[in-house]
């Protein structure tokens, strides 16, 4: 069985809000997920992107994750299994950064097959730059549209 190709990336506006999105292929079709959060760092969309599209697909189904983020695929494929050995600390003894979704998506993957590409960022790779359009989008439009500050919300229309 051919595995679901997955395409992540993830985005961060300087205001701390980001997007993170997949391009889920199989098949017989295509279909793209993302979403924000506030407040946020890059890399956190970025492994969100992952847990998201893992989270999207059939868990019996092997899946081939394309990811422009060393830092999920290195995570993945090695200091993972160092971390859960101790305790979810770094080699210094400081707490790994960003473990409530390295062990979400460890638990993930520890219940499907998955295997781990990666792409270089902004090469044209066509469906790397369809994610990063999503996610970026996916954080404009949270940064419009949940940041307002109240000022600039208009009163309510007073009776006459």
């Amino acid at each position: 069985m051919k595995p679901i190709r997955i395409f992540t990336d993830g985005s961060c506006l300087r205001d701390k809000t980001g997007g993170w999105a997949a391009v889920i292929l199989d098949e017989s079709k295509k279909s793209e997920v993302s979403g924000s959060d506030l407040h946020t760092t890059s890399n956190r969309m970025e492994m969100l992107a992952v847990i998201q599209a893992l989270e999207a697909i059939d868990p019996s189904l092997p899946a081939r994750v394309t990811t422009d983020s060393k830092y999920v695929k290195k995570g993945m494929e090695g200091w993972v299994k160092q971390w859960k050995q101790t305790g979810w600390l770094t080699t210094e003894g400081t707490p790994v950064k960003n473990d409530d979704l390295w062990q979400r998506l460890d638990q993930i993957c520890s219940e499907r097959h998955v295997a781990w590409n990666w792409v270089k960022g902004h090469s044209g790779h066509k469906h790397n730059e369809r994610a990063d359009t999503l996610a970026r989008d996916a954080a404009i439009f949270a940064s419009k549209n949940f940041m307002r500050p109240i000022h600039e919300i208009s009163p309510a229309p007073s009776g006459p």
